[in-house]
């Protein structure tokens, strides 16, 4: 069940008050609430599907208790890890390959038809496998040890807040949460709650509102001029990281409420000096989870330079792939790859932040950078994102789309409020920041994002963009 929906309104505050009003004494019960509700959450998508998630979380399970006792555990772990991804192999692949198959066939004038699968993808199937997948690679390098309870396991695979768009958990930082009592504390729900509802606010009324400029514009964009595709451009950057930044801080938010201290997956991402600095910015869990699972195991940067550099495209090829079944998704990887390969080839990976000037620059080059990447990112072909990109440079006319002066106040209005957010908390010192943690500005603050949400946000129960990931 999606977090921006009337039923979820309705349903977590009888979820928050059942849990809390079991003593805190009784973790097993709690368990087992959560592992329960978690999948009742799951199966509302598509009942079946839990038995993916299921399984994933037993292969992974028994496959970490088996590991510790063999001595041959590379073959093992090659084994475990085929046996965790198949599903995610077939489900969210087969098809991309099936067609690229076809295509080269048909370039040799060989005609195949290869039967296709018409499923729809298991609902958050890449995280909870990557997470899966990072607590049995922890296992085999000896970071942990197996965990051998399987209910804390399978509350650590299933947790409903993460599991259909992350953040990617690592077993070291929630097994121990699991297996902990958790007293009510009131900071920190007051704490979650105010992430839920600013994780709300710049979903409902930002990404949703920003997404329909997006999808007019993209979806017909030979009938825009230039400039309406830049501006558009620039809307799906905001709009994605709202989207996801949105999902991420409700998934945190309505964790604290329960006791649980998730990874914040986004750390203003858009301020960063660099294209290196982004990915350190943004989906901090995933670009953790590739660090540690990818790019150090063929040996990071501990090695020569064209080596450090092979290793950073084969990490990036594997984020395009991750993100989607689609030959765009792996160019915005590429893309993204060849960048930091560039910066640290000059040395300009790390900023330096002491020159305003320099850094504004950088800042605004590394912007515009991931804007056009992200143009691969949303469209379903490489031809039209070429085309976009092309009619950007090329054709000069001044004319702008908006639907009406009210939509493109509110664009600017949205916009702003975020800007102004992010700006004051990456440049402004925490202690200007104490004002707006007085009692009545907070309360002030919540007053309006709620009002403002329910009155101009786009309340259509609108997908998360991630979750199709």
């Amino acid at each position: 069940m999606l977090f921006n929906t009337f039923n979820f309104w309705i349903i977590y505050p009888l979820l928050f008050i059942i849990y809390w009003v079991i003593p805190y004494q009784y973790v097993k019960i709690k368990k087992w609430y959560l592992v329960i509700i978690s999948y009742l959450l799951y199966m509302n998508y598509k009942p079946a599907y839990a038995l993916i998630l299921f399984s994933v979380t037993a292969i992974t399970y028994c496959g970490a208790l088996y590991l510790q006792h063999k001595e041959k555990k590379k073959l093992l772990i090659f084994i475990l890890t085929l046996a965790s991804i198949l599903p995610l192999l077939i489900f969210k692949y087969y098809n991309f390959l099936n067609d690229t198959i076809i295509n080269i066939l048909s370039l040799y004038g060989m005609h195949a038809n290869l039967p296709g699968l018409n499923w729809a993808i298991p609902v958050g199937i890449s995280f909870f496998t990557f997470q899966a997948l990072g607590y049995l690679f922890d296992v085999y390098f000896g970071k942990i040890k197996p965990e051998k309870c399987f209910t804390d396991y399978i509350l650590f695979c299933s947790f409903f807040p993460q599991i259909a768009s992350g953040p990617i958990s690592k077993a070291s930082e929630l097994l121990p949460q699991i297996k902990e009592t958790h007293p009510f504390s009131y900071t920190q729900a007051k704490k979650g709650l105010w992430l839920l509802l600013w994780g709300m606010f710049i979903k409902l009324f930002i990404a949703d509102r920003l997404g329909l400029y997006v999808d007019v514009v993209f979806g017909h964009f030979t009938y825009y001029s230039g400039l309406t595709c830049f501006i558009a451009s620039i809307f799906y950057t905001i709009q994605i990281y709202c989207d996801f930044c949105g999902y991420s801080l409700m998934a945190v938010g309505i964790g604290k409420t329960l006791g649980y201290d998730l990874i914040e997956n986004f750390n203003r991402p858009y301020f960063a000096a660099s294209i290196t600095e982004f990915w350190k910015r943004w989906h901090i869990s995933l670009t953790r989870w590739l660090t540690s699972y990818i790019y150090i195991p063929l040996g990071g940067n501990r090695c020569s330079k064209l080596r450090c550099y092979f290793n950073i495209m084969i990490t990036f090829l594997v984020s395009g792939l991750w993100h989607g079944a689609n030959w765009t998704f792996i160019i915005w990887g590429i893309f993204h790859g060849i960048i930091q390969i560039i910066e640290k080839y000059f040395g300009i990976q790390k900023a330096n932040r002491n020159n305003s000037l320099t850094t504004i620059f950088r800042i605004l080059v590394t912007f515009i950078i991931v804007n056009f990447a992200w143009i691969f990112f949303r469209m379903p072909t490489f031809e039209d994102a070429i085309s976009i990109i092309h009619r950007i440079f090329t054709n000069h006319e001044t004319s702008l789309y908006y639907a009406s002066l009210g939509d493109l106040l509110l664009y600017i209005i949205g916009i702003s409020i975020l800007f102004m957010k992010e700006f004051h908390e990456e440049f402004t010192s925490p202690k200007y920041l104490g004002i707006f943690n007085q009692r009545y500005i907070k309360w002030g603050i919540c007053i309006f994002l709620f009002g403002a949400m329910l009155c101009e946000g786009v309340l259509d129960s609108g997908n998360f963009i991630y979750v199709s990931f």
